[in-house]
């Protein structure tokens, strides 16, 4: 326990100074039976007087949604309201008129086919509809420049801002984007209801997770208590603040919308370990963590969480080479790694740095929540791959 929080400690800032430093961070780990481990470090906003960073914090989650959001829909699968294989073009309207963009003419305007095939909730779910983030594709930049659209729309949190044209047609590829946030969509139209109101009913409350939510409003108890995002400059290392969360979002983002804390989250992941999960069944479960991805996607999603400066943010507490597959919910470890988790576990991470990871063959799931920009970070980055591999040798025999 005593390497843990030495591991916390270095990780944050002490007074004014704030190079390759954090302000804050929560972890806390968890079995089948309850918190293992709990600690935190730092505080919560860029002033040095500012409250205690602990697991009671709250914080924006950004795409450590997607677990959540993913339990929410796989638990309208199990009960048969809607399938995996169902085509989404008829429930979501937008979907069904969302174009591939082919390319630019010579001066620059885009090339736009319209899709002929089917969108199938699993695409959304898994990411093969070929929806990517605006913020993180140069041609949908490129097009978002020449219609006249602001870029970062896809970070926004509304309908109009999710609504870009396709980077390939649906099943051939796989790129990572809003695809879950317009699953998020089709479970609001066939459940007539919010999926922020789905989500207390089903996973938030039974689970006891009352600090979490699509609006901070929404959670007034946890005033005195809110992290502050920060942004790191790339020259100088240091810390400023980020306004970069929506006061009032559009919409329920199922991708990227929630705010969270360290011990509220880890009430899901130790759900997803027990055997009977009180939120979905033990064989939905098992379905979620299962590979999903043909040979063609894999490659893809491979090229992506390889790619040059890409490893560091997507998987940092992996070495290379380690084979990768995607779940209903996150990213699947196909292999044992060696001091770390083991084959089938399911993990993934936020754009505000926040990562976890459940390995039900070790008995052991984790959150680590930090409220650091950008994606891949290389202190939070850093601090996660440290503390995976410490409470592999310490907490697990």
């Amino acid at each position: 326990m005593d390497k843990l929080d030495a591991i916390l400690e270095r990780a944050v800032a002490d007074g004014e100074d704030t190079k390759n430093k954090l302000l804050g961070a929560a972890f806390v780990v968890t079995d089948r039976n309850g918190v293992i481990y709990s600690g935190s470090a730092g505080r919560t906003g860029i002033d040095a007087n500012s409250s205690k960073f602990d697991g009671d914090t709250l914080t924006y989650g950004a795409s450590i949604t997607k677990l959540l959001s993913a339990t929410c829909i796989m638990q309208l699968v199990e009960q048969g309201k809607i399938s995996l294989d169902d085509n989404m073009r008829l429930l979501v309207p937008e979907l069904d008129k969302m174009q591939i963009l082919r390319g630019f003419t010579a001066e620059g305007q885009p090339v736009l086919e319209d899709n002929p095939r089917p969108i199938t909730l699993k695409q959304l779910m898994v990411h093969t509809v070929g929806l990517h983030y605006d913020v993180a594709d140069p041609n949908l930049r490129r097009w978002s420049e020449a219609i006249g659209r602001p870029i970062g729309m896809t970070i926004r949190m509304s309908r109009d801002g999710y609504n870009t044209p396709l980077v390939s047609p649906p099943g051939d590829g796989w790129a990572y984007g809003s695809a879950l946030d317009w699953a998020g969509i089709g479970l609001e139209t066939l459940e007539k209801q919010s999926l922020g109101e789905y989500m207390k009913q089903h996973v938030l409350d039974p689970l006891e997770m009352h600090d979490t939510g699509f609006r901070v409003r929404q959670l007034p108890h946890t005033g005195g208590r809110r992290a502050e995002v920060a942004i790191r400059d790339a020259a100088s290392g240091s810390l400023s603040a980020l306004d970069i969360v929506p006061e009032e979002p559009e919409m329920d983002s199922a991708g990227a919308g929630i705010h969270t804390t360290a011990n509220d989250y880890v009430r899901l992941l130790r759900a997803m370990l027990q055997a009977e999960p009180g939120v979905v069944s033990a064989e939905t479960a098992r379905m979620m963590f299962a590979p999903q991805l043909d040979d063609g996607q894999r490659t893809m999603m491979r090229d992506v969480v390889y790619g040059e400066g890409a490893r560091a943010a997507y998987i940092p507490e992996l070495p290379d080479g380690v084979a990768l597959q995607y779940g209903y919910g996150g990213m699947v470890t196909m292999e044992d790694v060696a001091g770390l988790r083991r084959k089938g576990s399911l993990s993934w991470s936020g754009a505000c740095s926040s990562r976890w990871w459940i390995d039900r063959e070790s008995g052991i799931a984790a959150v680590l929540m930090v409220a650091m920009f950008p994606f891949g970070d290389p202190v939070s980055s850093r601090l996660y791959a440290d503390l995976q591999r410490a409470v592999y040798g310490e907490l697990v025999q």
